[in-house]
């Protein structure tokens, strides 16, 4: 049977954490949505992951910083970005006025 769904419902209104909702889980892969709004990654903290992640912000809008690279990433409805394994990255922002809305497909 055929498993339906929307990425655009079900989003609380700002909710104090952000929102790690699984789609898929697979041998090598994993797909999530994630939902923020108006929020970052602490202060002094850096995402290091074991597996790829290719991101794409369907709705709203944020901004990663990534280690070794000067120049964050503004990511709008439609962009997207693929993360390597063990790229040190965080959410500097996150639009705090309506939610963003990921897709997260974490792959080995």
């Amino acid at each position: 049977m055929a498993v339906t769904g929307n990425l655009c419902t079900d989003v609380s209104p700002k909710a104090a954490d952000e929102q790690f909702t699984d789609l898929l889980r697979a041998a090598a892969v994993r797909i999530e949505r994630i939902v923020s709004r108006g929020h970052a990654s602490p202060p002094g903290f850096w995402c290091d992951q074991d597996q790829a992640e290719w991101v794409l912000v369907v709705e709203g809008a944020a901004i990663l910083a990534f280690e070794h690279d000067p120049e964050p990433v503004r990511l709008e409805a439609g962009d997207y970005v693929l993360i390597p394994a063990h790229a040190r990255h965080r959410v500097e922002w996150s639009d705090p006025d309506r939610p963003t809305i990921w897709l997260a497909v974490h792959h080995g």
